[in-house]
């Protein structure tokens, strides 16, 4: 196991970006581009999109042998992304009316919601959440 100082601001580097591999970059850029209210960067070609932003860079590279996660099953996940919501029903609205595909649970949130998140994937099968803050 590998030691790491523990000193307040030292790291061994910082975070460049976060890549979802993907069937169509473009696609789920636009996709994460609308959801986040960023700009799709212009200089991208069919086997690299990315966003651009404030902070860190979230990228979307073509992957021909991709293979989308499957909800609940873990096998292909790699990792998810959290997006803080005002409320889950309005959240809910906007990421379905994008493209998203509700996972669990599958219906409209209530009114009275006990859990405060869910679980949808994007266009392309990567699981995400929104979550109340």
């Amino acid at each position: 196991m590998t030691q790491v100082a523990e000193q307040p601001g030292t790291s061994a580097g910082r975070l460049g970006s976060v890549v979802l591999d993907c069937p169509d970059p473009l696609e789920l850029a636009r996709f994460y581009s609308t959801l986040f209210g960023l700009e799709v960067d212009e200089h991208g070609d069919n086997d690299w999109r990315s966003l651009t932003g404030p902070g860190s860079t979230l990228g979307f590279r073509r992957s021909e042998d991709y293979v989308p996660a499957t909800w609940p099953s873990m096998d292909a996940q790699q990792l998810h992304l959290d997006l803080i919501v005002e409320d889950l029903a309005s959240g809910h609205a906007t990421v379905v009316a994008l493209g998203a595909e509700p996972l669990d649970p599958v219906d409209a949130p209530p009114a009275e919601n006990e859990r405060g998140w869910r679980v949808y994937a994007d266009p392309a099968g990567h699981p995400f959440r929104i979550c109340l803050e």
